[in-house]
């Protein structure tokens, strides 16, 4: 996908957005999947980007580190309150991390506000350590949730199950499991809102096409190769591969 212009929500909207009855009903359920991905991650290092902290909070206790990016295009906010703070605010082409050095890395509303998605996913190909593990949710292009402009899916730009797929293959990254979510319609009634489980229940099954979301884990690629070019960004490096062969 092309770099360009893509309109965000602000960090301040998707605080309020998950704070709202509608968005802690998006949070508890997506926070069950990753839960049910990643039950154990007691011996990781483990990372977010984009707007993750509603949705980890079970592992930002249990890992054995944790750490939060949000992209500077969209602000940043402080997490956890009254804590030592575990938010960065960062650029989308270098994160100030060492090379190999995630075990797990979680991407929420960060993805699809991009400028520029395959120089973002080699920064998270160049962070994960070789056996490290990414979990990456973004709006279904088909879905009614990206046409809800009155939530974060409804910006930025939303993909299709291929464009994902092809995103992830493109920057060297093997997927592992791609699941859906929110097939309940972006519903703001309270009423509405208590159909919630029906719609998640036997939506998967009745129009899984119409999804709110992917998510998709995808373990790192290792290749042995020639380095075609090293590019120098604000005295971080990014290594392009050329003439691989899968190790």
């Amino acid at each position: 996908m092309l770099a360009g212009f893509v309109m965000v929500y602000s960090v301040q909207e998707l605080k309020d957005f998950y704070g709202s009855r509608a968005g802690r009903l998006v949070k508890r359920m997506l926070s069950a999947m990753i839960y049910d991905l990643w039950p154990d991650v007691k011996p990781f290092f483990l990372c977010g980007y984009g707007y993750t902290p509603p949705f980890i909070r079970r592992h930002q206790k249990e890992a054995q580190r944790v750490c939060f990016f949000m992209p500077e295009r969209n602000n940043v906010h402080f997490w956890p309150e009254n804590k030592p703070g575990q938010v960065c605010l960062t650029s989308d082409k270098l994160l100030p991390l060492e090379t190999e050095s995630v075990d797990r890395l979680i991407v929420v509303h960060g993805l699809e506000y991009a400028e520029d998605p395959d120089m973002l996913m080699q920064e998270f190909w160049r962070v994960l350590k070789s056996n490290g593990r990414i979990l990456v949710i973004v709006p279904n292009r088909l879905g009614l949730w990206a046409r809800a402009e009155w939530t974060p899916f409804g910006h930025g730009t939303p993909y299709t199950t291929g464009q994902l797929l092809n995103t992830l293959k493109n920057n060297l990254f093997v997927v592992e499991n791609s699941r859906k979510a929110l097939f309940m319609p972006p519903f703001k009634s309270f009423i509405a809102l208590r159909t919630v489980y029906f719609f998640e229940s036997f939506g998967r099954f009745v129009f899984s096409g119409l999804a709110g979301v992917h998510l998709v884990e995808a373990s790192k690629q290792v290749y042995a190769g020639k380095t075609k070019k090293v590019l120098d960004t604000k005295g971080g490096r990014r290594y392009a591969l050329v003439g691989t062969v899968s190790s």
